[in-house]
Parts: C-alpha cells; sequence; structure tokens
C-alpha cells in the first residue's frame, strides 16, 4: 500500500500518525483516500475538488504539480510527501 507523510502541523488530523497508509492507483485517490480516514483534514488539503494553493504533494522527489497533478498514477508502495508552503517573512 502507498503511505503519505504529513506535516507535522497537520498531524493534529491524523491522530498524531506522521505516516498513513492509503489506497488508490492516482495521487488523487490516495488523498481521497487519506481524507476518508481523517475527514477533519479535506479541508485543509482541498478547496472543492482541487489542492489548495499552498498545498505541495510530493511523490518521491517529484512535485505532482510538475507530473500529472492529482491524475498522476502511483505504484501500490510509492511514497507521497505534503509540504504546506510557508509564506512570510520580509
Amino acid at each position: 500500500m502507498a503511505s503519505i507523510k504529513i506535516p507535522t502541523p497537520l498531524r493534529a488530523f491524523t491522530n498524531n500518525q506522521a505516516i498513513v497508509t492509503v489506497t488508490g492507483s492516482t495521487v488523487g485517490e490516495a488523498l481521497n483516500n487519506l481524507t476518508d480516514q481523517y475527514p477533519d483534514l479535506r479541508q485543509h488539503l482541498f478547496n472543492g475538488a482541487e489542492l489548495r494553493n499552498f498545498v505541495n504533494v510530493f511523490l518521491d522527489d517529484e512535485d505532482i504539480r510538475f507530473l500529472s497533478g492529482l491524475g498522476t498514477d502511483i505504484e501500490a508502495d510509492a511514497n507521497l510527501r505534503i509540504i504546506p508552503s510557508i509564506a512570510g517573512g520580509r
């Protein structure tokens, strides 16, 4: 099964799980499975059916925005990472 590494700020919505095992054959299906398991997480990742602008998802070392986005195919043993953008400063 694929796994998704959850960043520290979002672990409050996954019962403090750092890595969650998911099912799905695409990134979108995997993220939907994640939010099915942890429904409170959905509002932090998605705006409707699209990822929020500040949410970056990586398949191994590749940003899915440079692949096929949520339609990116994944293998059963894929490693995904959610990386929220950080803004601020001067």
